[in-house]
């Protein structure tokens, strides 16, 4: 049940990429994470080239993209090797899709408590307690 939310910049607009990143992070956090696709969310909002800075330059202007990937997974339900090829595989999957990224392009992968996080009105230790009831 992940939320993921990508920013990105690139020289040029491409409005054909939201869906393209948005399935994108979809697909990576299943395959590298084992979130279940189904109730993963994703946000994806490109960013004004000339609003981006890597620094203290636009990235844009050097012919480079950017990214801004934050998602919101529950605590303890990934290993530290799961997360770092989520952060592998969103750098490289990014890349193939946006061209060539500027270095400070970033993933950031929140590990947050089941009491303090969930959807549909139930937080993730709820919704464990109640598939293991007794």
């Amino acid at each position: 049940m992940p939320m993921i939310t990508i920013r990105y910049v690139t020289p040029e607009p491409r409005p054909e990429l939201r869906a393209e990143i948005a399935a994108f992070a979809a697909r990576a956090s299943a395959e590298t994470l084992g979130k279940d696709p189904g109730v993963t969310a994703v946000l994806v909002e490109p960013a004004e080239p000339v609003a981006w800075f890597a620094g203290g330059a636009r990235p844009a202007e050097a012919g480079l993209s950017a990214f801004w990937l934050d998602i919101k997974i529950t605590a303890g339900t990934n290993t530290r090797d799961d997360t770092a090829r989520f952060v592998r595989s969103a750098f490289d999957g990014m890349a193939s899709l946006l061209g060539p990224l500027h270095e400070e392009s970033y993933v950031l992968v929140h590990a947050v408590d089941g009491h303090a996080y969930g959807y549909g009105g139930r937080t993730q230790e709820a919704r464990w307690a109640a598939a293991r009831p007794g």
